[in-house]
């Protein structure tokens, strides 16, 4: 879909190179500028999933010859990617001014957690503390206990690469109807505020100051429950209808303790019903009972668990223990490009920017 785009890349960490790969996937022509050193988190041992179906170059950006080729690189590409403190890019010479010199329709994507201005913009963060300070935390997990989200998904992955993927795209469909490129401040604090819309547009439904109060995050409709072999179970039927054949399958359907669907000083009661109910049977009990109904009740599963699924196997979402590309157009599943030692491709980069009389 992204055929004929290309992408320059320079490595960093997190939802910087998600980005990059998702552009990949997407078949975007992605040049990841490696350092000669390595990367990655000091002590942790990572695979290099997300440098899959990319090219690699590794390039000393203090070193003069080596920064001239990162400058072809940014001339011949059209969109950039950097997840560095801001600042950093410009000392090095390779920032939005001196680049969209060389290339004014260049759209130069920036991936930061504070963003590229404001009074945290130089301090170092992670996943959580950009949660936490866009008010997204506060409705992680159940109001009786610690606020927690599944790790990146939320912050680096949903308000952090996505958005950066949207900024980018946009800028490129832009530069190509005008000729003018843009810089796109992707900030991880400012995509998790973005996404707490949905929320905010449930109005009267929805509260600002207190866990456990709003449509989504408190009832006893919409949470998870322990079996009795150690699994979970997930319930989310929103919905009247769903929520009445919930309680049909339960037995509950007269139940006037469960008459009242949405009135939260009814919930934690509702709950701790619920919870001594799904405490006495297995997750496989439960998950039989709901089969093939709309009463929105699933499986809590883990990674490995979730491979073996037949919806999932059945739509190959897992290959090798990696995900495959997402989304899909026209029905079509497609292969991942493969995974490049670092500078793999960096002879034959350079020899095409020669060829073109750029270094």
């Amino acid at each position: 879909m992204l055929s004929g785009i290309r992408i320059v890349e320079f490595e960093a960490l997190g939802p910087a190179p998600f980005a990059g790969m998702l552009l990949a996937d997407l078949g975007a022509e992605v040049i990841v500028v490696h350092r000669p050193e390595g990367g990655g988190v000091p002590g942790v041992t990572a695979e290099p999933l997300l440098d899959r179906g990319k090219k690699s170059i590794t390039l000393d950006l203090k070193d003069r010859s080596d920064h001239a080729v990162a400058l072809a690189l940014i001339r011949s590409a059209d969109a950039v990617i950097e997840g560095m403190r801001p600042g950093v890019m410009e000392r090095l010479g390779l920032g939005p001014e001196e680049t969209r010199a060389l290339r004014p329709s260049l759209v130069y994507g920036r991936m930061t957690g504070w963003g590229q201005d404001g009074p945290r913009a130089q301090q170092a963060g992670h996943d959580l503390n950009y949660l936490g300070l866009s008010g997204a935390l506060f409705y992680g997990g159940l109001p009786e206990g610690i606020p927690a989200t599944p790790p990146t998904m939320l912050g680096d992955i949903g308000g952090g690469a996505l958005y950066l993927v949207v900024g980018l795209l946009a800028g490129i469909l832009n530069a190509r109807a005008t000729g003018k490129g843009c810089v796109v401040d992707a900030a991880i604090v400012d995509g998790a505020s973005h996404m707490m819309a949905l929320l905010v547009s449930m109005g009267a439904q929805f509260s600002m100051s207190a866990r456990g109060r709003s449509l989504l995050d408190g009832p006893h409709w919409s949470r998870c429950y322990p079996c009795a072999c150690g699994g979970h179970i997930t319930v989310q039927c929103l919905e009247p209808k769903f929520y009445a054949l919930f309680l049909e399958r339960l037995g509950l359907s007269g139940d006037p303790g469960f008459a009242d669907q949405n009135d939260p000083e009814q919930w934690p009661e509702q709950t701790r019903r619920l919870s001594d109910i799904f405490a006495t049977r297995s997750r496989d009990h439960w998950l039989a009972l709901f089969a093939h109904s709309d009463a929105c009740v699933g499986p809590v599963l883990s990674p490995a668990e979730a491979m073996r699924d037949p919806h999932i196997a059945a739509r190959g979402v897992w290959n090798d223990g990696a995900p495959q590309p997402a989304p899909r157009f026209d029905n079509q599943l497609r292969s991942p490009g493969a995974i490049p030692e670092r500078g793999a491709q960096g002879a034959a980069i350079r020899a095409d920017l020669q060829r073109k009389g750029w270094i």
